[in-house]
């Protein structure tokens, strides 16, 4: 089992875009959310899950998880920049957008756990399958860790479905 630094440097190695929170209590907790979810899993490292947006959906095609939020980030600060471009300074916190886009999908080694998985649909009517999703595990995590309620309201709101 990996220590909480271990998964800390783990998860700095996988998201380096986390340095570009300036605000380094913000940067910590970001990281500390990533190391607190692991914990929960038997995942070391944000790349040992499926590259999928949810178990039993196909993986990506080229890349891991941390390029999917790596490249959720770099897409926001983007959007960011095109939105300044037109209108000019709209008071966007970008230390908040990048804390956003890089733990929009916190909550997922809690669903995407062997365990959690084998054990929910061992008993499907108990609780259902899967019975807690990432998005709402995700709000567990920013919240515990202390981060911002925005950071909260994003990983709980980005759920991505297979179908309707």
């Amino acid at each position: 089992m990996a220590t909480m630094e271990e998964l800390r440097a783990s998860v700095r190695a996988c998201l380096p875009e986390v340095n570009n929170i300036k605000d380094e209590e913000l940067r910590k907790k970001v990281v500390e959310a990533w190391a607190f979810s692991l914990t929960k899993s038997e995942f070391t490292s944000i790349d040992d899950m499926k590259s999928s947006g949810s178990p039993g959906t196909p993986a990506i095609k080229n890349g891991k998880q941390s390029d999917h939020l790596r490249g959720v980030a770099w897409i926001a600060q983007g959007i960011a920049d095109g939105l300044e471009k037109v209108h000019g300074d709209i008071g966007i916190n970008r230390d908040l957008l990048w804390a956003c886009a890089l733990c929009h999908d916190v909550g997922k080694p809690f669903e995407f756990s062997p365990k959690n998985q084998e054990r929910w649909k061992a008993k499907v009517g108990a609780s259902g399958y899967p019975a807690i999703r990432h998005s709402v595990y995700g709000v567990h995590v920013a919240l515990s860790v202390g981060l911002p309620e925005a950071v909260a309201h994003t990983a709980g709101t980005t759920r991505w479905r297979a179908s309707s």
